[in-house]
């Protein structure tokens, strides 16, 4: 039986699969074979000729609990040794690592193809690399994709009861040595949390590489606004050769708009059911990813978990060589047995984030927040706009026109002395709106030079006038502009279970409109941080009733507020809005 929660679903028609061997890469035309690919050869023009001899298991059926068929592709040594396999898991096409959309894609952010073999699969190991070093790489087209049989679902109990059978069967097959992890960025990180914490047997470790781990909180309603336009990108990756269906997400947005619904509650990942081993890699910078990863990693239940923070976007991290490298001592300590030094990896490595060419990483920690972080309120003056130590006695609120010119209201203050902060900030704004009765709210902590200028940083090689283009509104994923936060006032009820005087978590389960003159505290959940600042520059908050970062990737707009009338932001006595920062009360330095 398929789970029962596909009852609730909606439903449309998958994208049709466009099997001529060149749109979802060389490979892909169907037939269940097994084929030597032999060293030298080069998968296509392009990409790195093969390093060893590689034997590839081609479209192998594998066989679900209710009687599915999926399709996968196994590579794996040509020796008679046993070896552990490296799962990808996601709807992204098995064989599109030559791709002509993966192939554009990286060549836009400035990585290009020369670094992988072709065989890699949009998000997940090379292959090449791996089977080189004595494991196998099982590539799946999950159900419903490709020529796999069944209906595409998005994340939930479907998937990780897929992904549970999958390892369960690997484990069983003669060349395996009973020992398989779950890797890969993103959709594949995202698919772990699921599938890790239905306990396989023998799943042995994750490596979970940023990636959401709550379908609504994460993806359909952050802040609790719905932004529609990154999902229907998404969703174009549902491609069938057998008339399936897709699991589609708009629908169920309309359908079921509040966190409470069995659906949404779904696909909320628990984390704290995962024991297996886990190196997580997180970062400050993804506007996508972010948020979800740290979560995930507070509630991990792994007794032996590693967090790296790094400081660029995943893509160029997980395909770096000496980070390939690094999660390769992961691996082989816990798949291979060898009895290498990961076990004295620091359990936290964060990294410190100047905007100005010299970001600082891997600092070691026992913790996130490390030692010696400290939260501080800094409270705003209506009347100066600057932050402050202490709250103004008298309020004085700061009006905008929601929507208009400039549409925002900032503060800011100067730094006398070096200030590092790193943690968990957040925002405690008084708010009310006059002329409507809700409103989208927009927090953004910016770094700004001694001359005032707003700095950022790419976090992709491609620093290009084209994608300045993209990222000065956009492409926020790619760039990196400070800490953020957005809340739909009438979506602000605070989940008592989870939240904290720290990490507002929200209950999204009630709509809670404003009446007129009503004054509301929004506890604005903001993106970790590891930012310093010298003496004589300044930090920036600004709230504002627009998206001012940006849609998350190229091409795709972001989410659409709805806002109108005044946002009053209320700003002493009584109402005394503050930004909260985790300050580091040594400053920590790198000791090479």
């Amino acid at each position: 039986m398929t789970v029962k929660i596909t009852e609730d679903m909606k439903f449309s028609p998958a994208y049709d699969y466009i099997d001529n061997g060149v749109e979802h890469g060389v490979l892909s035309p169907f037939e269940t074979k097994e084929v030597i690919l032999k060293k030298g050869q080069q998968i296509a023009e392009g990409f790195k000729p093969l390093s060893c001899d590689i034997k590839m298991l081609k479209d192998v059926p594998v066989k679900l609990r209710d009687g599915v068929t999926i399709y996968t592709d196994i590579f794996m040594p040509t020796t008679d040794e046993k070896f552990p396999t490296l799962i990808a898991w996601s709807p992204y096409g098995k064989s599109a690592g030559t791709a002509p959309r993966y192939k554009n894609l990286f060549n836009m952010l400035g990585m290009g193809n020369q670094w992988n073999s072709g065989l890699t699969k949009f998000e997940a190991p090379d292959p090449a690399y791996w089977v080189a070093h004595g494991y196998a790489v099982c590539n799946p087209d999950m159900r419903g994709i490709a020529h796999s049989e069944g209906n595409t679902t998005m994340i939930g109990s479907q998937e990780a009861e897929d992904g549970y059978d999958l390892i369960e069967w690997l484990a069983a097959q003669s060349w395996s040595n009973g020992k398989t992890a779950l890797t890969g960025t993103s959709y594949l990180t995202f698919s772990q949390w699921y599938i890790a914490a239905e306990m396989p047997p023998h799943l042995t470790c994750i490596n979970p590489t940023e990636g959401l781990s709550d379908g609504y909180r994460d993806l359909a309603y952050i802040g609790g606004i719905p932004d529609t336009n990154f999902i229907e990108r998404l969703a174009v990756n549902h491609v069938s050769a057998t008339g399936a269906k897709r699991e589609d997400w708009i629908k169920e947005m309309k359908a079921y708009p509040l966190a409470s619904a069995p659906l949404w509650q779904d696909k909320v990942a628990d984390p704290s059911k995962i024991k297996v081993p886990a190196f997580v890699v997180a970062s400050y910078s993804s506007t996508l990813h972010t948020m979800g990863t740290f979560r995930a990693w507070r509630e991990l239940g792994s007794k032996d978990k590693w967090l790296r923070i790094h400081d660029r976007q995943e893509w160029p991290y997980y395909y770096d060589e000496a980070n390939i490298e690094e999660l390769r001592r992961f691996f082989d300590h816990y798949l291979l047995g060898k009895d290498n030094d990961w076990l004295d990896t620091p359990k936290v490595r964060y990294s410190l984030i100047d905007f100005e060419g010299h970001d600082q990483t891997d600092f070691p920690a026992e913790s996130f927040p490390p030692a010696g972080s400290e939260n501080k309120r800094y409270y705003m003056n209506g009347k100066t706009r600057a932050l402050q130590a202490k709250p103004d006695a008298v309020d004085l609120p700061v009006k905008y026109q929601a929507g208009g010119l400039p549409g925002r209201a900032s503060f800011m203050m100067t730094f006398d002395k070096a200030t590092q902060f790193v943690g968990y900030p957040k925002a405690k704004l008084y708010m009310e709106v006059d002329g409507y009765n809700d409103m989208d709210v927009f927090v953004w902590v910016q770094k700004l030079d001694k001359m005032g200028n707003v700095l950022s940083e790419f976090v992709i090689p491609n620093h290009g006038a084209a994608m300045q283009d993209f990222s000065q509104e956009g492409a926020s994923a790619l760039r990196y502009k400070g800490s953020w936060g957005r809340l739909r006032a009438s979506m602000r009820h605070l989940d008592n279970k989870v939240s904290t005087e720290d990490i507002p978590a929200y209950s999204f389960d009630r709509v809670e409109k404003l009446a007129k003159g009503e004054i509301v505290a929004l506890d604005v959940v903001l993106s970790p941080i590891g930012l310093s600042y010298k003496a004589g520059e300044s930090l920036r908050v600004v709230v504002s009733s627009k998206d001012e970062l940006g849609a998350v990737m190229p091409g795709t707009p972001g989410c659409t507020p709805d806002n109108h009338g005044v946002h009053i932001l209320h700003t002493g006595g009584q109402y005394a809005s503050y930004l909260q920062l985790p300050v580091m009360t040594t400053p920590v330095v790198k000791h090479e």
